[in-house]
């Protein structure tokens, strides 16, 4: 047998890894090909009516908050039926099946919500990665289903029970799998080598945040690890790992229970940390932070906690505080960046959710939509409930100059994103979507699907059907 040099073996096995993938038009993990709920693509819709657009096929799935990955001709949708947890391969143009693999679970969500995948699947050439709501991590072959390596981390590693499960989707770093555990002592965040599923590396916990200044907390406190304390032991997030290069240094940036660590992604070793937690103890953090340059937005709607904008230091050893304030409360969804404002729904609940734009340099509120909520009999919608027509919290793609928008009760907006005042094109209540529509909407090929906890569909978003 011909024996490879291994720098030849190494370009090998990253192409057949796809990092990143070469087409624009695909959407092949959590947040799209930018990982920041943006698009590149062009000659999409410009127009929206309560008419709506032709829906070119729906299908009932099962419950979760996972939204479907796309990637050359396979859309994958990670969802569980009765006492299993299902990854679905689908033609992304028709639905039809392509391949199926399932393994069981006994997850229960402790609050009460539904008991699905919360993850979004990461889809390369060759591969498919899924991170369960028990914590089950596959990878499988992208086109055949076909394990490839799974790790249960839940028993590899010391993980406490997470408020709602397992919510971080895995990111890729050459051939690292980055995953955000939650495991003790030192297991917040985990890299695997994605080939074989062996450890690397793993970072976060009691030596990362002993000593470390409580900011934003009364009093002058720094951190005292206590591993007998839940409020210590619950270290996930639901806040998915993000990769950058910020003053010519690597890092990648996890927004843990606790708050923001940036590690080495080669090497696991620490950069700085800070401390971003609400003094709420039933609180997670659940924005994906959002990089520019040297500066770090993260987010959350918990205990007015809100937002900070932080910029890195020269050295790459730690942070400081741009602006801090209740602008922006983000709850699990991730404004949109464009042009130096930030876009995005804010509030922790329907009641007080609102359309907000922010000036990201100094945290500025340019303007604000508030809808009021419309369901005065209580407080919240109750799942299947016939929606009214309102954003609540919502969740937002930036492609083609607008601002794609899906509130939870399942009403579809474009917008203009205009930094003087809220500029909506139209709307659209989806048909058959019905509250909660916590998932974020995916664009990939002109095709925008979109999903509830029982039936995704797939709607045609080109240009050429926007007269309608």
């Amino acid at each position: 047998m011909t024996k490879l040099h291994p720098i030849v073996l190494l370009l090998a096995l990253l192409n057949g890894l796809g990092t990143p993938p070469s087409h624009a038009a695909d959407w092949p993990e959590f947040l799209g090909l930018a990982r920041d709920n943006s698009s590149s693509e062009t000659g999409l819709r410009q127009t929206l009516s309560t008419e709506g657009v032709p829906i070119l096929w729906q299908q009932k799935v099962g419950t979760g908050y996972s939204a479907p990955s796309v990637y050359e001709g396979t859309l994958v949708l990670h969802h569980r039926l009765a006492n299993e947890e299902i990854i679905d391969a689908l033609e992304p143009a028709s639905g039809k099946p392509l391949w199926r693999h399932s393994y069981p679970t006994h997850f229960i969500d402790p609050f009460g919500y539904n008991n699905g995948p919360r993850c979004s699947p990461l889809l390369t050439k060759d591969f498919c990665y899924t991170f369960g709501a028990e914590g089950m991590l596959l990878c499988l072959h992208r086109k055949t289903g076909e394990v490839v390596w799974k790790r249960d981390t839940r028993a590899d590693f010391d993980v406490p029970e997470a408020f709602f499960g397992v919510g971080s989707s895995p990111v890729l770093d050459g051939t690292r799998l980055i995953v955000i555990l939650g495991g003790q002592p030192n297991a917040a965040v985990v890299a695997f080598d994605a080939l074989t599923g062996k450890t690397l590396w793993e970072n976060g916990g009691a030596s990362t945040w002993n000593g470390v200044p409580m900011t934003g907390w009364p009093g002058e406190r720094t951190v005292t690890w206590n591993t007998a304390d839940p409020a210590f032991q619950k270290q996930a997030s639901y806040c998915t790992p993000v990769l950058a290069t910020i003053h010519g240094q690597r890092h990648v940036l996890c927004c843990t229970r606790q708050g923001l660590l940036s590690l080495d992604p080669e090497t696991g070793n620490r950069r700085f940390a800070f401390w971003f937690r609400a003094r709420q103890d039933s609180s997670v953090n659940a924005m994906t932070p959002i990089v520019q340059d040297d500066c770090i937005l993260i987010s959350s709607a918990y205990f007015r906690n809100g937002s900070v904008l932080l910029r890195v230091r020269a050295e790459g050893s730690g942070v400081d505080e741009v602006w801090r304030g209740t602008q922006l409360e983000m709850h699990w969804n991730r404004p949109i960046l464009s042009e130096g404002r930030l876009f995005g729904f804010s509030g922790r609940n329907e009641p007080d959710a609102s359309f907000r734009c922010v000036d990201w340099a100094d945290g500025r509120l340019r303007w604000e939509r508030y809808e009021g909520w419309p369901n005065a009999g209580h407080s919240k919608l109750r799942e299947g409930e016939k929606p009214p027509e309102f954003y609540g919290r919502g969740s937002l793609i930036l492609a083609d100059k607008k601002l794609i928008a899906l509130g939870e009760a399942g009403r579809l907006g474009l917008f203009e994103p205009d930094s003087h005042k809220t500029v909506e094109i139209g709307y659209w209540q989806v048909p058959g979507l019905s509250y909660p529509c916590w998932t974020g909407p995916v664009l990939a090929n002109r095709r925008l699907y979109l999903r509830d906890e029982s039936l995704l569909l797939c709607l045609d978003w080109t240009a050429t059907n926007s007269t309608k």
